[in-house]
């Protein structure tokens, strides 16, 4: 009995034994034009064997490169599609440079506290106190969004205070938004978002 640790390593294993043996087969055909028929046979069983594929702009020529790569660029036929680089496909991308400032208060997240501490360029009287009760309300629903506890205004009030520098001081803290209301708002939202994910399984089990 053959296992499959025994067997050579599949290149790319969503394709099966089948599909590399035929690869492997059309490698050792020695007339070009029969062996170009076999490619575009190969080619169509890939197709089938992966539609989701079909749903990608650039869906023929991802299965061309995927052919060469299984033949570890050793398939010599006419492709449609201009040859891929092995060692541009085998290139480890760049690392990713990720922000390291840190946030003082995680539930108002980092842009919130960006906002606010440019509140300083806001020189117009009526701008700065609309940015203030704005972002203050917003700050409230953060709040209550992330934690189970209610949070008094005067809080968010000392908050919004340190986060802009002093730039954006509430007079009236009780002016915010009610608690409740904020809560009703926050429970709508999260309802229509369940309501509309199950709509979406739903119609994803219709088209079966």
């Amino acid at each position: 009995m053959e296992y499959n640790t025994t067997r050579e390593k599949l290149i790319l294993p969503e394709y099966g034994r089948n599909v590399q043996n035929m690869i492997s087969h059309a490698m050792e055909i020695k007339d070009r034009s029969e062996r170009n028929s076999a490619a575009q046979a190969i080619i169509e069983v890939m197709g089938q064997l992966n539609p989701h594929l079909r749903d990608v702009d650039d869906y023929r020529p991802k299965l061309w490169t995927h052919l060469f790569v299984m033949s570890d660029f050793q398939l010599d036929v006419d492709s449609p599609y201009e040859m891929p680089n092995k060692e541009v496909l085998s290139e480890k991308p760049d690392l990713m440079i990720y922000p390291k400032g840190r946030i003082k208060y995680g539930h108002y997240g980092k842009y919130t506290e960006k906002i606010l501490s440019e509140a300083n360029e806001v020189n117009d009287p009526e701008a700065k106190e609309a940015l203030k009760m704005s972002m203050a309300n917003f700050m409230k629903m953060q709040y209550l969004t992330h934690n189970n506890n209610a949070v008094e205004n005067n809080v968010i009030a000392e908050n919004i205070k340190e986060l802009s520098n002093n730039e954006l001081v509430l007079d009236n803290p009780d002016e915010l938004t009610n608690t409740n209301q904020i809560l009703r708002t926050i429970g709508h939202n999260k309802k229509n978002t369940r309501t509309n994910n199950n709509y979406k399984s739903k119609k994803k089990r219709y088209k079966r």
